[in-house]
């Protein structure tokens, strides 16, 4: 592999200009064909097997309107009550306007005996219950607006009108405040300082940029022929802009390396290319094999966010590998120009305070390993409490109109309302009107279970083997105790209310979806770490010839995992510090925040795996001792490590000024776990460990090594030969001459 990204690497130098415009062409007609066909985003939640999906399909048969649920339009009257006639007209005429609207099914006016229900015990608040004649989460954001801009005769009346439900949701776009601005910026400041030269900073940010720009376009498009979730454009970018930024940062320090010990400067830029780039191409593959893993699940929804963080992923590897050996090839010798501070020196590093701290290490690596040990177990033992919820409306900012709706919605009615449990009903002979008794008998039973507030009138199919009702809940949507509810429901109330007839009821809705959905994931997980570690495995295997590294390696970014996962268990469903990441307190862990967490950091621990690991590799292969070269190894590659997880730990943090907090829940959980990892983990536990291994840190079975193909990550046996050859042909006065950027004799 080595040879085929230095040969690669030479062409993207020599053909540098054409390679920069065939980047920027692809970029600009990416950006403006994809603006031009807008954003198609859907939160469909679709989890085949599952009771809700059945309560949807069965409702999808005789009542299809209603399997698309509906979205109240809240109306609050400020001073006075509804049904007084300076606001009953309006509230009529609202209701018509929003009827006649673009993809409306139905409109329900509170006014009206059928919407009785919708309208508060003191006639101050009610509700448009809205159905769609399609799925919410297909409209456009325009189109959504559109229905709720009909509601404007309430509004010129003089009374409040807020959106709720997923009508609500999709016009309900939290503030961002410039998060990714913020992280690019820190990056700006921390490149500067690392490289030395304001020259070298903005090459790896420019460089991420562009591909964010092509990931962003390709995702944009993709939404018009899949279904991509709200949250996969913004997962993209933080994943995007993270590693687009690492992985230039790991070749650009990789050059200047080579420029210090004297290579030519077209010649250090394709070693960077191979050697780092090797690095890059692994790393970006685990991330990449680590998101599409999430397949296993069989969720719909999580697949397609995996497939598009791994496009992210994808198009930052193919830049650096070939659009930033181009500029550097363009910026040539300019890469030192406006320096900031004297070159690094790796003479001077080995007597600075990373070589003190290595040393320190190394005289006690039983106390470093026990040290680390005490950090990461207390911080994972919150872990054990984590409880997997979904998305809570209550979270979001009061400036959004769905937290306004939800909010009104619990005034007038009760929080339950917000979150109706749908109990579909499909029977085997027909029903004769709602005293059936099969119905009677399911119906009062829910109403009689522990949880239920009250249940909605019952609706029969014009066949008379379908019906439903809803079921209101005492506590909210997003509450354990819901979950719970749906849980008695399908396990006991309905099971029972079943017995000797030929009916079958199923309860769904959102709410249950995401009880469906946070169940799926339990269930999936373990098996998604498994099928990770194992293709980890593998691959370590094969690129350091060890059996000892790879379940280290493993180990080690479970433990640092662990560690995240607690410190999110206790900052969003514990509650603390909720008020400095601007919340109001405990919030449930969206059930899909861990998976992705999980696939997304495992990654990224793999890349600081490789890096330390190939540079020790490095050093043993050049005949040091063990300690030796774990300290040099260690000392080699913290820095870059260093910088490169505070770009991380910027990029991801700054998403906590997202006013989403399903995102600010991605933010805080990947921040921290770089911390943890790039720091604890790679800085003091791996090396702690693999000094108290010592050589048998890189034992493996003959027969395996017999087995194994060779294959160098950094390439440096490559460079070896290539060297060594070179040598030879100086020596029989015989110049080597690159051919194709590989070698050959004149």
């Amino acid at each position: 592999m080595t040879g085929a990204l230095y040969g690669l690497a030479h062409l993207c130098i020599r053909r540098r200009f054409i390679v920069l415009g065939v980047w920027l062409v692809l970029t600009v007609a990416l950006v403006v064909i994809s603006r031009g066909m807008g954003d198609e985003t859907n939160d469909n939640l679709s989890l085949p097997g599952t009771d809700s999906q059945r309560a949807a399909d069965t409702l999808a048969k005789s009542f299809p309107d209603q399997a698309n649920g509906s979205s109240p339009i809240v109306l609050h009257a400020r001073h006075g009550k509804l049904t007084e006639p300076q606001y009953a007209h309006a509230v009529e005429e609202a209701a018509a306007s929003v009827r006649r609207a673009p993809h409306v099914a139905s409109v329900v006016s509170p006014l009206t005996p059928a919407g009785a229900g919708a309208l508060s015990k003191d006639k101050t608040i009610g509700y448009l219950s809205v159905t769609l004649s399609e799925s919410p989460g297909s409209l456009s954001v325009e189109e959504a607006q559109s229905i709720i801009d009909a509601a404007h005769p309430a509004t010129a009346a003089g009374l409040e009108v807020q959106t709720g439900g997923q009508l609500g949701q999709k016009v309900s776009k939290p503030s961002t405040e410039s998060s990714e601005l913020i992280g690019i910026i820190a990056a700006m400041a921390i490149l500067a300082f690392t490289f030395g030269t304001l020259a070298a900073m903005p090459l790896p940010i420019l460089n991420a940029i562009v591909a964010l720009l092509v990931t962003l376009s390709i995702v944009r498009m993709l939404g018009h022929v899949t279904t991509v979730p709200t949250v996969a454009p913004t997962l993209a970018t933080m994943i995007g802009l993270g590693v687009g930024i690492d992985y230039s940062l790991f070749v650009v320090t990789r050059h200047f390396r080579g420029l210090e010990e004297g290579l030519p400067l077209q010649e250090s830029v394709a070693r960077a290319a191979a050697t780092s780039g090797g690095a890059v191409f692994f790393a970006g593959g685990t991330v990449t094999i680590a998101l599409v893993s999430l397949a296993v699940a069989g969720i719909p929804l999580v697949t397609t966010m995996g497939l598009m963080a791994a496009i992210a992923v994808v198009v930052a590897v193919l830049a650096a590998l070939t659009l930033l050996p181009a500029v550097l090839a363009i910026i040539g010798s300019h890469i030192n120009a406006a320096r900031v501070r004297a070159p690094h020196s790796e003479a001077k590093a080995r007597s600075g305070l990373w070589a003190r701290w290595a040393n320190d290490i190394a005289r006690h690596p039983a106390v470093a390993g026990l040290a680390a040990l005490a950090i990461l177990i207390p911080l994972t033992i919150p872990l054990l409490s984590l409880t997997l919820g979904q998305q809570d409306t209550a979270a979001l900012s009061t400036s959004t109109t769905a937290r306004r709706a939800y909010d009104l919605i619990e005034e007038g009615f009760g929080t339950g309302v917000n979150g109706p449990l749908l109990i579909a009903v499909s029977l085997g002979s027909p029903a004769k009107g709602t005293s059936d008794p099969r119905l009677q008998t399911l119906q009062h039973d829910v109403a009689a279970t522990k949880g239920v507030a009250t249940v909605t009138p019952m609706q029969i199919g014009q066949a008379g083997t379908t019906a439903y009702f809803n079921a209101i809940a005492t506590t909210g949507p997003a509450k354990e105790a819901t979950a719970d509810l749906v849980q008695r429901l399908r396990s006991q109330t309905i099971p029972q209310a079943e017995q000797g007839t030929d009916m079958r009821a199923d309860v769904g809705g959102s709410t249950a979806g995401y009880v469906d959905l946070a169940s799926r994931i339990s269930e999936k997980l373990p098996l998604q770490i498994a099928v990770v570690i194992l293709l980890s495995f593998a691959l370590l295997v094969l690129s350091f010839r060890t059996v000892v590294i790879p379940p280290q390696a493993a180990l080690m970014n479970l433990l640092s995992i662990g560690a995240s996962y607690g410190v999110l268990t206790a900052i969003f469903q514990y509650g603390w510090l909720s008020g400095a990441i601007g919340l109001e307190g405990p919030v449930p862990i969206v059930s899909y925040v861990p998976l992705f967490m999980f696939a997304i950091l495992f990654g990224l621990s793999m890349d600081y795996e490789v890096f330390l690991v190939s540079q020790i590799e490095e050093h043993v292969h050049a005949g040091e001792d063990n300690r030796s070269s774990v300290v040099l190894g260690l000392v080699t590659s913290a820095r870059v490590i260093t910088a490169a997880a505070l770009i991380m730990v910027f990029v991801f943090g700054s998403f906590l000024l997202n006013g989403d907090p399903t995102i600010k829940q991605f933010g805080v959980g990947l921040a921290v776990a770089i911390v943890i990892d790039s720091t604890v983990v790679r800085c003091l536990l791996v090396p702690a460990l693999m000094l108290l291994m010592g050589k048998i840190n890189w034992w493996i079975p003959a027969w395996l090594d017999r087995a194994l193909p060779q294959v160098s990550i950094e390439g440096a046996e490559f460079f070896a030969e290539r060297d060594n050859r070179a040598a030879a042909h100086a020596a029989a006065g015989a110049p080597l001459v690159e051919v194709g950027g590989g070698t050959g004799a004149e």
